[in-house]
């Protein structure tokens, strides 16, 4: 029974990277071997183990059989006569393929080293075709090394693009997409995850909407944008989609199953981004600066208006930065009104709710630049 350090944690050493999940594999043992020695069994697909002591991951040698379409068509084999290189030739990119022995000593059978020397991803085996999830995993592992020099190698980039017309791409499912997708929108360098894509012609697959050229260099810009800030999530999706039809950005959220707060930033940047630039061509009015904060639900959604400012300010070119800034004062000032003040004064019900508005636009139109001080 020998054990190997795996993966990602041989990766991140050889690339002087900070190594923060470790992963064992175990060559010669059997599941009763395992649990007889305080190992915990998790998986329910095929044997992995949580050491009684560190709760590392210690899974057992296996190989896997392609037996169906999409990423779970797969029958996995465990036995103790399945060797580390048999273990190893099943992963997808070759700097992903390599082991160290509790020694210390490089196990490299793929030549993984030698392609994190050339900054490559390069598959291990043409068996990375029967896995089209194996598409957004390296379009993601691109988009986190792109800053170190990393590319896709031609040879993978052409397995890619043969797996996306065989039609393998159609059978991923929402859920698994919208969870790489995730992922790579917080990567080092997020734009490169959706080249990839692009390159590979997946995107036309899983995102049509994008897949235009133009359409995409402007999402990209956008994302480009908002990664240089500390963005969350739905901002990072909402420019992404912010340069979209309502309709479209609305029905790929709802396609890719995004969360209700991905879904709801997204549909609110691509309602608003062409209604704040019409009105900055028309000129800004308090009624229209108004509408614009009443439709964004301002008053009861402070923190999602801030994060609707964020992804307007990276979707819009830079001459509506004035009317973006125009639209995050007027919510200051508008917010300020004080309801029990108005009540105070006499002012209930109906009444009450016209006075808020009148007051309102009365301090906003005092930020327009035409009005008489």
């Amino acid at each position: 029974m020998e054990t190997y350090l795996v993966g990602g944690a041989v990766r991140d050493e050889l690339l002087s990277l900070e190594v923060k999940d470790r992963d064992w594999v175990v060559v010669g043992a059997t599941p009763e071997e395992m649990l007889k020695q305080g190992f915990k069994q998790v998986g329910a697909d095929f044997p992995v183990f949580l050491h009684p002591d560190t709760r590392e991951e210690y899974a057992l040698a296996r190989t896997e059989r392609k037996a169906g379409r999409g990423y779970h068509g797969f029958t996995v084999y465990s036995a103790p006569d399945v060797t580390l290189e048999d273990d190893l030739q099943r992963r997808d990119l070759t700097i992903n393929a390599m082991a160290m022995s509790t020694s210390g000593a490089l196990i490299d059978p793929f030549n993984g080293k030698a392609d994190i020397e050339a900054r490559l991803l390069r598959h291990v085996s043409e068996a990375f075709a029967e896995d089209p999830l194996r598409i957004l995993r390296t379009a993601r592992f691109a988009a986190r090394l792109a800053p170190m020099g990393f590319r896709v190698a031609d040879s993978t980039l052409q397995l890619m693009q043969k797996m996306t017309a065989s039609g393998e791409v159609d059978h991923l499912v929402p859920e698994r997409v919208w969870q790489e997708i995730q992922r790579a929108l917080h990567e080092n360098d997020p734009a490169t995850f959706f080249e990839v894509l692009q390159a590979s012609d997946a995107l036309s697959v899983l995102i049509p909407e994008l897949s235009d050229t133009s359409t995409l260099a402007s999402a990209l810009r956008s994302l480009n944008c908002v990664c240089a800030t500390d963005a969350d999530t739905a901002t990072r999706f909402a420019v992404l989609l912010a340069h979209l039809p309502e309709s479209q950005a609305s029905q790929r959220a709802q396609a890719l199953k995004a969360p209700n707060d991905c879904q709801d930033l997204a549909r609110l940047a691509s309602r608003l981004a062409p209604q704040v630039r019409e009105q900055s061509d028309g000129g800004m009015t308090e009624q229209g600066l108004l509408t614009l904060l009443d439709e964004a639900d301002t008053w009861r959604r402070p923190d999602r208006f801030q994060r609707l400012l964020a992804a307007l300010t990276c979707t819009l070119p830079d001459q509506y930065a004035a009317a973006i800034d125009l639209l995050r004062e007027s919510a200051n000032v508008a917010s300020n009104v004080d309801a029990r003040e108005l009540m105070a004064r006499g002012h209930k019900g109906k009444a009450l709710g016209e006075a808020i508005r009148k007051e309102r636009l009365h301090r906003i139109a005092e930020l327009l630049p035409e009005h008489p001080h």
